[in-house]
């Protein structure tokens, strides 16, 4: 059989030939800014008495988004690869503002819709059947969109702050064993074999944010400075109101998923402390929480990486099977370990091809691997929802999670399944209990911390040592206490509290979590209807409620506790079965 060598290099000329230089791009983004300025003619002039005008606006609000997503990934591609593009750093600022004045445009359509008159609205219902749910929500949250001035603003204000967060994250570099390394190559040793090389790179990285926490600091005042402002202009007291919203879930859901968290933390760390005893230490350190345990063929290479995921891809069925080579074989992925690539691993979706690019940094151990299907699994949902129009492929952060989850659990339940000592199961078990742990500790952490922050940062600003306090705080209760230090500067490095297009990103990973274990329980019962199932699923995420799409899709109701329950008892298990191995393998 002949050897098969993948590129770990992405393919980016297919979408835009040229990089930043690319006449092709230029040539899309002008055509798109005369359609946004035509588009924001029709909607001025639209008389909400008139329905007629609607389907031209419809249309073009769809077309518009589609090329502007499709602009707007290729240039975070492009900076991804290489943050010392200037050229594409003009270029996203320039994507910007174009997004900041279509979100400004779809914000007067919810504010016309919402005093449409009764036969005007039922009108435009009967002419866009397929967007019933997108225009209705669209019409109760008229009230809360920020006003015209407020929305113009947000390209050099709001939206700024986060790629300056982006810019300077991606211009620090640390040394480590003499190497000058970018902070994504530092993080990724938190894995690393020898345990000196795990605590230097901490080390190293604690003294750079030390060295710059108080422009961190700055950044991220500001960014919830104008959060909260925006907030004030449209009557929102709750600073989880618009994170629900945009979550498309209500405040029962989360709070007896966080009342399942908060019961349940015992376990986890009894975990900690278990794989803390095993690396010769009484409590567990977080720079150690990363280590992998023995086991063998820890040094994965790229293109064992590459079949191990089609295999697994193919095994969940013919659909996933095929997505996997195509993303593979066109070039889909950039994995490759090299200087000026950001930190942070992510999917980047292209509407007008329906395609997707993945991008991290592969380290070659099995955590790289989930971290790779993880990604992948974005791009899945991706191609799960290409034959739905651009509008309803609009799925909130909540469920954005569910399918990179669910295909990190395919690897899981297999690579478990297929084990053949307890080493081995150790490993893999070990693999699964840091995502429990990221999931119900580190994640609950970051609520906590988030919460706290925008409600002092409603009476000024918060200083860095303020911060590092609050996020002690945070991590001691989000842990159990059963951490030997706390980083503090998590708030620095955590990117999620950068993001100004979604507030709170963190409880939506832990609902992401649960929702696909309980799903991937139910699925391995469905037989042939697994993937079908699954695929069906996603294509809802973007139209239903998530009340509704579990309702649907699970049959259950996730305002109890008890759907949440579910999902959490197969991790409470995977703990136990952890702490016996490890007593037994101790003997």
């Amino acid at each position: 059989m002949n050897h098969i060598t993948y590129q770990p290099v992405w393919n980016l000329h297919s979408i835009f030939d040229g990089g930043s230089e690319s006449a092709e791009l230029h040539k899309h983004m002008k055509t798109t800014e005369v359609h946004l300025k035509d588009l924001d003619e029709k909607v001025k002039t639209w008389s909400v008495e008139d329905s007629g005008p609607f389907i031209d606006i419809i249309h073009d609000l769809q077309e518009i988004r589609r090329s502007l997503s499709q602009a707007r990934s290729y240039i975070i591609c492009l900076l991804a690869q290489n943050h010392k593009n200037r050229r594409a750093q003009s270029i996203r600022g320039e994507i910007t503002a174009l997004f900041s004045r279509y979100e400004s445009i779809k914000s007067m359509v919810k504010k016309k819709l919402s005093r449409t008159p009764e036969y005007v609205w039922e009108e435009i219902l009967a002419h866009s059947p397929a967007h019933r749910f997108i225009l209705t929500e669209w019409r109760e949250e008229a009230d809360l969109e920020p006003g015209e001035e407020v929305s113009d603003l947000m390209a050099d204000g709001y939206h700024a702050w986060g790629q300056i967060y982006q810019s300077f994250m991606s211009s620090i570099t640390v040394t480590v064993k003499g190497d000058e390394l970018s902070v994504g190559q530092a993080i990724n040793l938190r894995s690393h074999s020898d345990p000196a090389v795990r605590e230097e790179a901490h080390s190293a990285l604690v003294e750079k944010w030390s060295e710059h926490e108080g422009m961190f600091a700055q950044i991220l005042n500001h960014l919830a400075g104008f959060r909260l402002g925006m907030y004030k202009s449209a009557g929102i007291g709750d600073v989880l109101t618009t994170p629900l919203a945009q979550n498309r879930m209500k405040e029962e859901t989360l709070n007896a998923m966080m009342r399942v968290i908060e019961k349940n933390k015992k376990p986890f760390a009894d975990y900690l402390h278990a794989k803390a005893a095993m690396l010769g230490d009484t409590k567990m350190k977080s720079f150690h929480f990363g280590a992998l345990l023995d086991s063998p063929n820890r040094h994965i290479e790229y293109d064992k990486a590459v079949s191990l995921i089609k295999e697994r891809f193919a095994s969940v069925g013919q659909e996933m099977g095929q997505f996997a080579e195509k993303a593979f074989n066109d070039g889909w992925v950039d994995a490759e370990n090299r200087p000026d690539k950001q930190a942070v691993a992510f999917c980047a979706g292209f509407p007008k091809t329906n395609e997707s690019r993945v991008f991290l940094t592969f380290n070659h151990t099995f955590k790289g691997v989930l971290s790779l299907v993880h990604e992948l699994g974005h791009a899945f949902h991706n191609h799960a929802m290409k034959s739905v129009d651009i509008l309803n492929r609009q799925y909130p952060m909540s469920l954005a999670e569910t399918a990179s989850t669910f295909a990190e659990m395919v690897m899981l339940e297999e690579a478990f399944n297929n084990a053949e000592t307890d080493e081995e199961r150790l490993f893999i078990l070990d693999e699964k209990l840091k995502r429990s742990v990221m999931n119900f500790m580190n994640l609950h952490a970051r609520f906590i911390f988030e919460k706290e922050f925008h409600e002092e940062r409603r009476k000024g600003f918060v200083s860095s040592s303020r911060l590092n306090e609050l996020m002690e705080s945070a991590l001691e209760r989000g842990y159990d206490g059963s951490l030997e230090e706390w980083p503090v500067h998590t708030w620095i490095w955590t990117p999620h509290f950068y993001k100004t297009e979604a507030p709170f990103y963190n409880f939506p990973y832990t609902f992401g979590y649960l929702l696909a274990l309980n799903f991937f329980a139910q699925a391995k019962d469905a037989g042939d209807t697994f993937e079908e199932r699954f695929m069906a699923l996603l294509k809802d995420s973007g139209s239903m409620t998530a009340e509704d799409l579990v309702m649907k899709h699970l049959g259950e109701d996730i305002t109890e506790e008890r759907f949440w329950e579910k999902g959490m008892e197969l991790c409470l298990k995977d703990s136990e079965e952890f702490i016996k191995l490890a007593a037994r393998l101790k003997k």
